[in-house]
């Protein structure tokens, strides 16, 4: 077998050896600075794909959103750089990575000061917005109006700091809101697409703090699931052999351990009948803050048909990252699994985008920025890190499109810090925060679950040794100089 041949056997590409992640032809705007589209950007926070119908959910049902995929384009390999709230929303906002961005741990304060998306945007002449979730710590910038909820926020009676009022920082400040947060943030939503300046187009972004711990429900969907077992992942009870010490060592993110104990339901349990009656108050608490997220985005969308905007409006959903449902025993976030790196993306454009498209691509949450700004006809800062994903969502992709991603966790604490590589067959993962630095090798086709590392196995001995090179590559590439040497 050639390199050419083997390149396209580990899913790298021969263009991959010779060629940068996007083509420059790719940084260049292709909009049009006339009738430029709206630009709504909903985000959950910690909403992965398999809680989606649309993605063949068989544990919940989210009729709603899954009108942005029938309307739309599904993303299916829709990934995250870091797996945690702060980085990931920091580099939504910038299109780059966190070590170029300054939020690369989960306390990280967010430098208002450099630039955004939505400063340029509004520099333009967007009318730009941000309501609910924000967890970057600084005042928003590049905002015409805010309404922020202050740190994680509260479920009931949340308090939200609105622009115009004196910015307390951190967790502290805000206006009570009566009512149930995700509800709240709807209302405040309409209220912004009612009350806009007419004359210009507008970028809101709509962030709900659910589904986020610990999954309080209001009173509406109480009893949804109640009489209802919901399906178990195949992988809740993992033994982890054959893994990296990096998860058989966690001792908080495994469902009974940590936040997630249910002591006082499951306490009279024992083994896996009681890990089994965990799951059912965990996942049954998600769902029905995801119940409604779905319910209240259904009033968003039906607001946009009645009032007529709907067809010249970019309708994202998405989470700022995946999260674990039990698979592997876990909840959270965190790892490079692909539960937790994995983001929903759906995309709803009348305009510009076929109803009911799939594409499965590779695309990051640092391509977002590049593609809102490529639509509202804007040029591409050449120090953005991403790729305008505009072609994808026309039905066409570049020939030297990334068949690669990088993923970098940093953040201190229970989990060890970890890097690797992604490709559409193979992920190569370098857990450097252990003690002694330990390496995973999944094979994706064969190995879907992630459940044997195949590492130090002598037939993938070459894959191996070319994703290794792949990684040196991107870590260059991205100017990632955190001096981590490995062999």
């Amino acid at each position: 077998m050639n390199r050419r041949d083997f390149l396209k056997t580990v899913g790298l590409g021969a263009a991959a050896v010779t060629l940068p992640e996007c083509m420059s032809s790719t940084q260049q705007h292709t909009g049009k600075r006339g009738n430029r589209p709206n630009i709504l950007f909903v985000m959950s926070d910690d909403h992965p794909a398999q809680a989606i119908g649309c993605y063949g959910s068989k544990i919940n049902k989210t009729p709603n959103i899954d009108r942005l995929a029938e309307e739309g384009m599904r993303f299916d390999n829709c990934f995250c750089t870091n797996s945690i709230c702060t980085p990931s929303r920091a580099s939504i906002l910038t299109g780059k990575y966190g070590h170029k961005n300054g939020c690369s741990t989960l306390d990280a304060e967010f430098d208002g000061s450099q630039q955004t998306f939505p400063k340029l945007l509004q520099k333009s002449g967007y009318y730009t917005g941000v309501i609910g979730k924000w967890h970057l710590y600084s005042e928003p910038t590049g905002f015409d109006y805010y309404s922020v909820l202050p740190g994680q926020g509260d479920y009931f009676n949340p308090r939200l700091k609105e622009k115009g009022k004196r910015w307390e920082d951190g967790f502290e400040g805000g206006e009570v809101y009566k009512g149930y947060v995700t509800d709240v943030i709807a209302d405040l939503t309409l209220d912004f697409l009612k009350n806009r300046p007419k004359d210009k187009p507008f970028c809101l972004l709509y962030h709900n703090k659910a589904p986020h711990d610990m999954w309080d429900y209001d009173e509406k969907h109480a009893a949804l699931y109640e009489n209802v077992d919901i399906p178990e992942p195949s992988t809740l009870f993992d033994d982890y052999k054959n893994r990296s010490r990096a998860i058989t060592q966690d001792e908080f993110f495994k469902i009974g351990m940590g936040d997630l104990t249910y002591d006082e339901q499951t306490g009279h349990l024992t083994g896996k009948k009681r890990k089994r009656a965990q799951y059912q108050i965990f996942i049954k608490s998600f769902l029905r803050c995801v119940a409604s997220v779905d319910d209240n985005l259904g009033r968003v969308l039906d607001y946009l048909d009645e009032s007529g905007l709907a067809e010249n409006t970019i309708v994202i959903y998405t989470s700022d990252q995946g999260y674990f449902l039990g698979e592997h025993g876990l909840w959270d976030k965190r790892f490079m699994y692909e539960e937790s790196i994995r983001m929903p993306f759906l995309v709803r454009y009348p305009k510009g985008i076929k109803p009911g498209s799939v594409n499965d691509d590779i695309i990051l949450n640092i391509d977002f920025a590049e593609t809102f700004l490529d639509y509202a006809g804007l040029p591409i800062p050449g120090d953005m890190q991403g790729c305008s994903i505009k072609p994808l969502l026309g039905g066409k992709t570049p020939a030297d499109w990334r068949t690669s991603m990088y993923y970098h966790y940093s953040d201190p604490g229970d989990i060890p810090a970890h890097f690797g590589v992604r490709t559409q067959r193979y992920k190569l993962i370098y857990y450097y925060g252990l003690e002694m630095p330990e390496w995973e090798l999944f094979d994706l086709k064969k190995d879907p679950e992630e459940m044997n590392n195949v590492y130090d196995e002598p037939t993938y001995a070459n894959v191996v040794k070319e994703l290794k090179s792949e990684l040196i590559r991107l870590r260059k590439e991205l100017g990632e100089n955190d001096g981590i040497v490995f062999t």
